[in-house]
C-alpha cells in the first residue's frame, strides 16, 4: 500500500468575524474564489478508547468526499507546522499509519470515536505569476459523537511549498487586525472532542518541586528526552535523514542523566530504565553506525585524487553500506514489546519519579558535584588512552573515553553549564571523528575483499585505509 506524506504549514481560526481582504498581503498579488462549489467532506476520526492521540495533538481519520478521500494522519511538527500522511481509501485501517502511532497508544486498541461533517469553502492566494502562494478555506462543521453534537465556523490557511513562513505570519497579522483569533484547538477533532464532552484526560503532572531546585532542573531535561524519543518514533519508521541518531542521541542523554544525578535520583529503581535505554541504543547503533561509514567513505573516495582512482569505488562502496529491504535492527526494535515496555516505564517515571533528599534542594551545588565527578571520570579514561600502546587496545581506550565525555556533556547541559557544555562537546567531537575513523578502517578489507572478489582492483582501499590512519593520528594529537 502506497503511504506517502508532506510537511504542510497550517493554521486554524475561530470565525469571529468575516475574511478580510488579503490581497496585499506580502507577496499575495490576488485572491482567487470561491473556487468551484463548495465541497462536502464526511470525515471519522480513529483513536483509543481513552484518547491518546488526541492528548498527543495527532489526528487519525478517513475522509470520504472532496478531491482527496482515503485515510490522513496529522502529526505536529512544531511551529505551526503538521506532517500529513496518507493513504488510499479503504474500510480497514491501514497498518502502515497504525504502525506511525504506536509510540502513542502501545498495545491499546485503534477506534472511530468521532464523526465530521465539513462543507468547504476555498480561495487561492496568487502571487503576480497568478502561481498559488496559500490556500484559504472556511470550514462549516458539525461534529458527532455518540449523540452529542456540535456546529461551528473556521478559517484555515495552508501555505503551498512556493511560500515561506513569513507569508503565514503576515496574513495572522492581517486576520488578528479583523478580530479573528488562532484556534484555540490544536485540531478539528480535538475541538469536537471537547465540545461533545469527550476532552482527552492531560496527563499525569508528576510530583510538585520546588522552584530552582535540582528536581526541577533534572526533570526538565529527562521530560525533554522522553518527549524527543515519542516524537522521533514515526520519524524512523518512515526513515527519514538523521532521524536514527536523533532518538539515539535522545536516548544516550537519557540514560546520561540518570547514571549521572544518583543524589537526585535513586539508582536502584532507575536503573532498569537506564540498562533498557542502553540497549535501545545499541539497536539503534546498528543503523546509525551504517550511516556513518556511508558518509565518511564517500568523503574520503571524494576526496581521492584521479590518479589514486581505481574501479567503481562509489557503486561498491554505496553497495557495502547500502540498508537492508527490511530496514534494519531500528525498525525491529521499534516494532518489539520491549521497546513498548520501555516507552510505558519512562510515563511512568515522569509521573512518579523516585526522588531523593537532594532533589528538593537547591540546584547549583547538587548538579555542580554531578558534573565534578563526571569530568574527573572523563579525564582517567583520556589519561588511561594517551598511556595505551597505539593498536586495538589503545582505540578501545579512546571509545571509552568518547563515552565518558558525552556523560559529562550532558551534566553539564542538565546544569546549565553552556560554556562547560561547549568545551565538552569540542573534545566529544574529536573522540567521535576518532571513532568513526576506527569503524571505516575496520570496514575497508571487507570492501577491498568483495572488490577483488568481483575482479575490481582494490588499490585505492589501501589508500584510503592510510589516509583514515592518518587523521586518527591528527585526532589523538588533538586531545
Amino acid at each position: 500500500m502506497a503511504v506517502s506524506g508532506a510537511p504542510g504549514t497550517e493554521r486554524g481560526y475561530e470565525a469571529t468575524g468575516p475574511l478580510p481582504e488579503l490581497t496585499g498581503t506580502g507577496p499575495v498579488a490576488a485572491v482567487r474564489g470561491p473556487v468551484g462549489a463548495p465541497q462536502v467532506l464526511q470525515d471519522r476520526y480513529w483513536d483509543t478508547e481513552d484518547l491518546r492521540l488526541a492528548a498527543a495533538g495527532i489526528t487519525l481519520c478517513r475522509r470520504t468526499g472532496g478531491t482527496e478521500p482515503g485515510w490522513q494522519l496529522e502529526l505536529p511538527a512544531g511551529g505551526g507546522t503538521r506532517e500529513e500522511i496518507r493513504a488510499p481509501h479503504g474500510e480497514r485501517l491501514p497498518g502502515e499509519l497504525a504502525a506511525l502511532v504506536r509510540s502513542r497508544t502501545r498495545d491499546a486498541p485503534l477506534v472511530p470515536l468521532l464523526g465530521l461533517r465539513t462543507e468547504r469553502e476555498t480561495r487561492l492566494l496568487l502571487d503576480r505569476r497568478s502561481e498559488p502562494l496559500a490556500e484559504v478555506v472556511r470550514d462549516r462543521v458539525t461534529a458527532l459523537r455518540d449523540g452529542h453534537g456540535a456546529h461551528w465556523v473556521e478559517y484555515e490557511v495552508e501555505l503551498r511549498p512556493a511560500a515561506g513562513p513569513e507569508l503565514l505570519e503576515a496574513i495572522e497579522e492581517r486576520l488578528a487586525a479583523a478580530g479573528l483569533r488562532r484556534s484555540r484547538a490544536p485540531s478539528k477533532a480535538a475541538r469536537a472532542l471537547a465540545a461533545t464532552g469527550a476532552a482527552p484526560p492531560r496527563r499525569p503532572p508528576g510530583p510538585v518541586l520546588p522552584p530552582g531546585s535540582a528536581g526541577e532542573r533534572v526533570m526538565g531535561y529527562v521530560r525533554r528526552q522522553v518527549r524527543l524519543i515519542t516524537d522521533l518514533d514515526p520519524a524512523v519508521r518512515r526513515r527519514e535523514p538523521d532521524a536514527v541518531h536523533r532518538m539515539r542521541v535522545a536516548t544516550r542523554r537519557l540514560r546520561g542523566v540518570l547514571r549521572s544525578q544518583r543524589a537526585v535520583l535513586d539508582r536502584r529503581r532507575t536503573g532498569p530504565v537506564a540498562d533498557e535505554l542502553r540497549r535501545l541504543a545499541a539497536e539503534l547503533g546498528t543503523d546509525r553506525d551504517r550511516e556513518v561509514l556511508a558518509a565518511r567513505l564517500a568523503e574520503r573516495v571524494a576526496e581521492l585524487p584521479d590518479a589514486l582512482r581505481r574501479g567503481p569505488l562509489e557503486r561498491r562502496v554505496a553497495r557495502y553500506t547500502a540498508p537492508p529491504p527490511s530496514g534494519g535492527a531500528a525498525l525491529r526494535e521499534l516494532e518489539s514489546e520491549r521497546y513498548r515496555a520501555l516507552l510505558d516505564a519512562l510515563e511512568d517515571l515522569l509521573a512518579a519519579p523516585p526522588l531523593l533528599t537532594d532533589a528538593y534542594r537547591p540546584a547549583r551545588p547538587v548538579l555542580a558535584a554531578a558534573l565534578r565527578r563526571d569530568e574527573r571520570r572523563l579525564e582517567r579514561r583520556l589519561a588511561a588512552a594517551r598511556r595505551t600502546p597505539p593498536g586495538p587496545a589503545r582505540d578501545v581506550a579512546w571509545h571509552r573515553a568518547r563515552k565518558a565525555a558525552k556523560r559529562a556533556r550532558y551534566a553539564a547541559e542538565t546544569a546549565g553549564r553552556e560554556k562547560r557544555a561547549r568545551k565538552l562537546r569540542r573534545v566529544q567531537r574529536i573522540l567521535g571523528n576518532h571513532q568513526d575513523s576506527v569503524l571505516v578502517r575496520a570496514a575497508l578489507p571487507g570492501i577491498a575483499a568483495a572488490a577483488e572478489a568481483a575482479g575490481e582492483p582494490s588499490f585505492s582501499y589501501g589508500v584510503l585505509y592510510g589516509r583514515e590512519r592518518e587523521l586518527a593520528e591528527g585526532y589523538e594529537q588533538e586531545l
